[in-house]
C-alpha cells in the first residue's frame, strides 16, 4: 500500500492536520470495529475485521511518518 493509500483509507487528504487524522481514525475504527457488526453474522464480522486492520495499519504508519 502506498503512502497516498494510507490517507485514502482514513478518508483524509495528505495535508490534513494531525487532529483531523486522529478524528478520522476514530470514526473509521468505530465504524468498522468487529464488535459493532457481530449481530450481522460471522461473514460481516470478518469483513469488518479486515477493514478495521487496514484502518489501524494506516493510522500507525501515518503517525510514524509524522513523528507523532
Amino acid at each position: 500500500m502506498s503512502k497516498q493509500d494510507y490517507y485514502k483509507t482514513l478518508g483524509v487528504q495528505k495535508n490534513s492536520s494531525d487532529a483531523e487524522i486522529k478524528k478520522a481514525y476514530r470514526k473509521m475504527a468505530k465504524k468498522y470495529h468487529p464488535n459493532k457488526v457481530a449481530h450481522l453474522g460471522t461473514e460481516h464480522q470478518k469483513g469488518a475485521e479486515e477493514k478495521f486492520k487496514k484502518v489501524q495499519e494506516a493510522y500507525i504508519l501515518i503517525k510514524k511518518r509524522r513523528g507523532l
